[in-house]
């Protein structure tokens, strides 16, 4: 299984599925990441967390810890 914190800076995958459950998963949903979007990752903080995606033609910043969580295809887009 890929997810999305091991996606490189420069490259996109769609996701295939938000696992976990809660308020977690609600918020990642809530946020545009569900199943089908592609996602494009920008940069990362200098440290390496966060990082900033781009979803939905929108930039937003996730955890590293929080996109452990997000499975994406194998291959990029």
């Amino acid at each position: 299984m890929r997810t999305l914190n091991n996606l490189k800076i420069g490259h996109s995958a769609n996701v295939v599925k938000i696992h976990g459950e809660g308020v977690l998963k609600q918020r990642i949903m809530d946020m545009g990441i569900t199943p089908g979007a592609t996602v494009f990752v920008r940069k990362t903080a200098p440290l390496g967390d966060p990082m900033e995606i781009t979803v939905r033609g929108y930039e937003l910043s996730l955890r590293k810890r929080d996109a452990e969580i997000i499975e994406i295809s194998e291959e990029d887009v």
